[in-house]
């Protein structure tokens, strides 16, 4: 497919930062998530049934060999299966009619009944999306939210030192640094990515209705809801669900798209922030040559980085709250609106990863502009008003705050001066008067981080 056809900007534009997702969510790497399973399945299946059909027992021999169906999948294989599809109009059935066939071509024919056996295909779906979504999480998404985490820290110590004015409401108010309103999203962040990472990855395994009807009716000497335990967690990795219906309860999935939702929300945040630090000037921006901010304005510079990732971290969680409000509901033991569903989980992965990659981008493009972080406090000595009145409040002096409120609250605009003169009215100690004259703006920031 040709980038500039795609209906998608994940399949098009954007194309070379969602590109790693495509081995976790395109329809060829769920199909070989789904020979993975049964591949898997087969082999547990001919260990626990050995003893009751010895023909099984050769299988241990060949499971390497075995294996090697899904290791070595490629996009032929792929292919393959999706013209089986063409006849079956399932999915799940053409897949195992092709490791039939592949067991056909190794010698193994007389066991090709047992591939899929007792199974329905939500217990194949059921695994390898949750599988794929596992392994996605390990080897992009969890590193490409940490990476950011390891960016905001940097910066935060870096500018720990920085004196800036806050602004609550929009208007000026008690300064702060900037390393710590930056590091307050390195927090906000760490502590989300901790809820992420401690969420388990659960899948159903337990045939047409979740009671292993079939397992049972077969071999009902079987303790199979042990069978299963041990094999979604030894051989998948994943935790099984003990109590469902046809499908998966899609409760822990859900709980996923929410914890991811919540990072995205705290990213938005700091979007708009570095946005409107941009906009005064706070920071400017590293100029490569040759690139444009304006087809009309040549001077533009834009933070379009930012703004990339905040309309991308938005459409993402737009798609995670559909995806963990809807799965969980089903009619009864299922209808099929899981199905089509779950084929977008990607979709907001990707709309995440784009924004990622835009905010790493945007981040390493930020060039610290001290002079308007100096100017801005320093054309605001009114925010000294909080510490002259705690100070005279600290000390027993009448009314400070209305002494304070006074002083600042008119049309003309309060300077150092201002404040000098202020001071020396005061009744107090010569002590209080000195510590109040040595409070600025620069100065007055409780602690930097």
């Amino acid at each position: 497919m040709n980038a500039l056809n795609a209906v998608s900007p994940i399949d098009g534009r954007y194309r070379s930062k969602c590109e790693p997702l495509a081995r976790y969510y395109s329809e060829g790497a769920l199909i070989k998530y789904r020979v993975r399973v049964e591949v898997e399945y087969f082999i547990a299946l001919a260990e626990q049934l050995k003893g009751l059909r010895p023909q099984l027992a050769s299988v241990a021999a060949k499971a390497e060999a075995l294996r090697d169906i899904y290791r070595n999948f490629a996009d032929d294989d792929a292919l393959a299966i999706k013209e089986i599809e063409k006849t079956t109009n399932h999915d799940v059935k053409a897949v195992e009619y092709f490791l039939k066939g592949k067991f056909d071509a190794m010698g193994l024919s007389e066991l090709k009944e047992f591939i899929h056996f007792g199974l329905t295909s939500q217990d194949i779906n059921n695994t390898s999306v949750p599988l794929s979504m596992k392994d996605c999480h390990n080897e992009v998404l969890l590193p490409a939210y940490k990476n950011i985490l390891n960016m905001l820290d940097e910066r935060s110590r870096e500018w720990k030192d920085i004196p800036m004015l806050a602004h609550t409401h929009g208007q000026p108010a008690s300064p702060t640094t900037l390393g710590k309103e930056i590091g307050v999203f390195a927090y906000r962040l760490r502590k989300q990515i901790e809820e992420l990472e401690r969420l388990s990855f659960t899948a159903k395994f337990g045939g047409a209705t979740g009671n292993f009807n079939a397992h049972l009716a077969a071999f009902p000497e079987i303790d199979w809801r042990r069978f299963g335990n041990d094999f979604v967690a030894n051989h998948l990795g994943l935790e099984r669900q003990q109590l469902t219906t046809q499908i998966e309860n899609y409760d822990t999935m859900a709980e996923y798209f929410d914890a991811c939702k919540r990072i995205n929300v705290i990213l938005i945040d700091l979007c708009r922030d570095v946005w409107t630090y941009v906009s005064m000037e706070y920071f400017k921006q590293k100029i490569k040559a040759g690139e444009v901010g304006s087809s009309a304005m040549p001077h533009k510079v834009n933070p379009i980085d930012f703004e990339n990732a905040e309309g991308n971290l938005g459409l993402a969680n737009a798609i995670f709250e559909h995806l963990s409000h809807k799965l969980p509901i089903s009619r009864m033991q299922r209808d099929l609106t899981d199905s089509t569903v779950s084929r977008n989980i990607g979709v907001p992965i990707a709309h995440t990863m784009i924004s990622l990659a835009s905010l790493e981008k945007g981040l390493n493009k930020l060039l610290l502009n001290e002079q308007a972080l100096y100017n801005d406090l320093d054309n605001n000595w009114a925010v000294v008003a909080e510490a002259i009145q705690t100070i005279l409040r600290s000390v027993g002096y009448p009314n400070p705050y209305e002494a304070l409120k006074q002083l600042t609250r008119t049309n003309e605009k309060v300077t150092a001066n201002t404040i000098a003169a202020f001071v020396e009215t005061l009744d107090v100690a010569p002590e209080i008067k000195e510590r109040i004259k040595r409070i600025t703006p620069h100065n007055y920031i409780g602690y930097s981080l």
